[in-house]
């Protein structure tokens, strides 16, 4: 079997290990040496171009059904729980809480919730809106198995590494949101990054009311492409008398959109993390489709004052 590995950049010193194991199986291996951003980001092209019969995708689980033969495999860790200790007197004043993690810990969820209920909590686990296939599982675009739970919790607890997936809950949820670093021993709550997200997005939504060219941003990446939802908003600006274009790439580079000064804002429609994560990378305001919404309201508002 002809067989293409994909490995995120932290499982990339593994690559040769794994290939070597798979030709001496009989298989006949090769590597992916681009970038992937997940399991929406699948190298199926490179496959189909070097004819593989499957693809083998490492670090992460299933997002969504693809045309082409792939094989998942899941990068699972077990992180020390001794911070769960450290955690409990931050969360002192909650009763019940709501739990979430990454698929890399996702195996301890029944540990860590056990914990909590042995020292008196009450733990809920929520479900993905449709991308996670875990309860409790969170990504930076499925934020489901907190939103969902957000009404019964009074707060959250996320154990696993870094900010970026407790990021992308934290900003669709209102409680109180603790993060449980087992890697750097941290223990913090992470809600004031809140109010930092909104100004943000109320300065861009601002910046571009005065907009009158707009860049839609398309990805074709398996699992990011929006097509549809693209040439709906450009038809919502050019309604307003705005103009507007689609801009197809796979990877979004920032310093080739900066080239195109004619536009004076874009709007993102692959993954929702790059409206909230790489603004900073281009020189005109970077919208959601929601935030669009908002700067189109308030032109459509202006515009009816000014014909009074």
């Amino acid at each position: 079997m002809r067989i293409l590995l994909q490995f995120p950049e932290g499982l990339k010193q593994r690559a040769l290990e794994h290939a070597k194991r798979l030709e001496a199986e009989g298989n006949e291996v090769f590597i992916s040496a681009s970038p992937t951003f997940g399991a929406c980001d699948l190298a199926i092209d490179e496959a189909k171009n070097i004819k593989a019969d499957k693809l083998v995708h490492f670090g992460h689980a299933e997002f969504h059904k693809v045309d082409f033969n792939v094989e998942y495999i899941e990068y699972n860790t077990d992180a020390p729980l001794d911070m769960l200790n450290e955690s409990l007197k931050q969360l002192e004043e909650y009763k019940t809480i709501g739990i979430v993690t990454t698929i890399q810990q996702i195996r301890q969820l029944d540990d860590i919730k056990a914990f909590y209920e042995r020292n008196g909590k009450t733990v809920i686990i929520g479900k993905p809106y449709g991308f996670a296939k875990r309860r409790g599982q969170i990504l930076g675009c499925d934020i489901g198995s907190a939103a969902t739970i957000d009404r019964n919790v009074d707060a959250f607890v996320y154990f696993g590494g870094g900010l970026f997936h407790p990021l992308g809950a934290l900003l669709s949820t209102t409680k109180p949101f603790l993060v449980v670093e087992p890697y750097t021993m941290k223990v913090e709550f992470i809600d004031r990054y809140r109010d930092i997200y909104r100004k943000r997005s109320r300065g861009k939504i601002l910046g571009s009311v005065d907009a009158s060219n707009f860049g839609i941003l398309v990805s074709t990446k398996n699992g990011q492409f929006n097509m549809n939802l693209a040439k709906i908003i450009k038809e919502k600006i050019e309604g307003l008398g705005l103009k507007a274009a689609i801009l197809v790439s796979n990877n979004i580079d920032f310093d080739s959109v900066n080239n195109m000064m004619e536009f004076d804002a874009f709007v993102n429609t692959a993954c929702p993390r790059i409206a909230i994560d790489d603004i900073d990378r281009l020189r005109k305001p970077l919208l959601s489709a929601n935030e669009l919404m908002e700067v189109l309201r308030i032109k459509k508002e202006q515009k009816a004052m000014a014909a009074r």
